[in-house]
């Protein structure tokens, strides 16, 4: 038996000591971080991989303010691929692949495709793949005959304007405006289509430049997957519409079958940056390292909806598990992901000040617009639904997936959860909590004299406080109105 000397530290047991500062505004800090290699992220903040929280409009919103989302895993593997297909589709420079669809097909079957893909028009070709016309929600809108075919109302080949597949940014854009149209397909030279430029996209550019993108200027996102056989389709699946890396999502990492699946993930696809945890040691952090991983993920009984460290006993406060898989990660050169526990921007700054890369963030991002989690009225005000992964519900969704069917419910009572579910105040856009978090963030930094975040790390010095300190923290001796 061991017993350590020093309590473990959790966020609201200290302080940041503020140091001199250069920094005259807020705006001069740089929030930039790399999570992965080759993934740089212009905010430091992941959501979660939890179905109440994370599925392709969360992610997406996530990815256009400068984070990046993970897919959860708690859906069919199929369903998973394509939030994974939507997110990669939301916006880009070229669309590589874009929906086709016959001259002969009816404008119903076309209406169809549109609000399965979520898409304004078609490329019509032929067998072969050669441009043959355009078809828009404009041309289907009020049109008499559902059963017409396409080619009855799209725009022809003669009529459109074209470029060739190497097109550039600059002069898409030209030619967008000069002949005032919204899609400019993209040939070869025997006119099969090749890929989509649409004015729409390169609005989107301009209007998030800060968005997290990949060489082809889709927004970036990850999926999670487990530790079991099927696993390992699911990751295929995700990969091959696009995922730009994998998260081995198990409550505790450091375990072998975790390092089992790190590995053959690594041999099976070694491009692909694979994050790993969830661990609260050192040790877990040099364990996943060499398994493989590429970034790994603190904490152990956080989160909001956690209850692992009241059901198991284990655990460890986040800051300090925190500050040391930080200094383990730093000698492997390994980045390590604050997963759990960050309830305001003061949080935050602490976790990354401990020397975390990234933070991911769930229940303090579940009560927006873009979670998944159902919306429910208490008292005339409005909240949404949020769950650990780990709780009953959870656990027998996810039994249910396995089996592709309703579980008995005699096995209801063979669940141990480790999670409970919630409500949470609804809070609008998730845009507008993230600008919230990065505002403080970026005050924080100012506070410590860091400019980035490598010099946070640095500069960070925190103290710890007591109880009345605690106190003193927040509003007191006053009526907060």
């Amino acid at each position: 038996m061991k017993l350590r000397p020093d309590p473990g530290l959790t966020f609201d047991d200290v302080l940041l000591v503020p140091h001199r500062s250069p920094i005259r505004s807020r705006s001069a800090v740089d929030t930039a971080t790399t999570l992965l290699p080759g993934v740089q992220l212009k905010i430091p903040i992941l959501s979660a991989n939890m179905d109440t929280v994370t599925e392709a409009p969360m992610a997406v919103a996530i990815a256009r303010a400068g984070g990046v989302g993970v897919i959860h895993r708690f859906m069919t593997a199929e369903r998973q691929a394509e939030a994974v297909r939507r997110v990669k589709r939301a916006e880009s420079f070229v669309v590589e692949h874009p929906t086709t669809i016959s001259p002969q097909a009816s404008l119903e079957e076309a209406r169809g495709k549109m609000l399965e893909a979520d898409i304004g028009g078609l490329v019509v070709t032929d067998q072969d793949g050669r441009l043959l016309g355009l078809l828009t929600t404009r041309d289907i809108l009020l049109a008499a005959d559902p059963s017409a075919p396409v080619e009855s109302v799209m725009t022809p080949r003669p009529r459109l304007v074209v470029a060739p597949a190497n097109e550039r940014l600059d002069s898409a854009r030209l030619a967008l405006h000069e002949h005032r149209i919204e899609k400019l397909p993209l040939v070869d030279e025997d006119d099969r289509v090749v890929g989509l430029i649409t004015a729409t996209d390169i609005i989107k550019l301009q209007e998030h430049p800060n968005a997290t993108k990949d060489s082809k200027g889709r927004l970036r996102v990850g999926a999670a997957i487990g530790v079991r056989t099927p696993d390992l389709p699911r990751a295929e699946m995700c990969l091959r519409e696009g995922a730009d890396f994998l998260v081995v999502d198990i409550a505790h990492g450091h375990a072998d079958h975790v390092s089992v699946m790190v590995s053959q993930l690594k041999r099976e696809f070694p491009h692909t940056p694979v994050i790993a945890g969830n661990v609260a040691t050192p040790d877990g952090v040099r364990y996943l390292a060499q398994a493989g991983a590429d970034a790994v993920k603190v904490g152990v009984g956080s989160g909001s909806i956690c209850t692992t460290r009241i059901i198991t006993g284990f655990g460890v406060p986040q800051l300090t598990a925190i500050l040391e898989c930080a200094e383990a990660g730093r000698q492997l050169g390994m980045p390590v992901i604050a997963d759990g526990g960050i309830r305001n921007s003061g949080d935050l700054t602490k976790a990354l000040a401990a020397g975390a890369s990234a933070a991911m963030l769930g229940a303090l991002l579940a009560g927006t617009d873009e979670s998944p989690g159902p919306s429910v009225v208490r008292n005339g005000r409005q909240f949404k639904v949020v769950r650990g992964m780990a709780s009953l519900s959870a656990n027998i969704a996810r039994k249910e997936i396995e089996k592709l069917g309703e579980i008995d419910p005699d096995e209801w009572e063979s669940v141990i959860p480790e999670g409970v579910e919630a409500l949470v105040p609804y809070r609008g856009r998730v845009a507008d909590i993230l600008y919230q978090l990065v505002g403080g963030l970026r005050s924080g930094m100012s506070y410590a004299g860091a400019e980035t975040l490598p010099q946070l790390w640095e500069n960070a010095e925190f103290i710890r406080i007591t109880p009345a300190g605690q106190l003193e923290s927040a509003p007191h001796d006053v009526q907060v109105l």
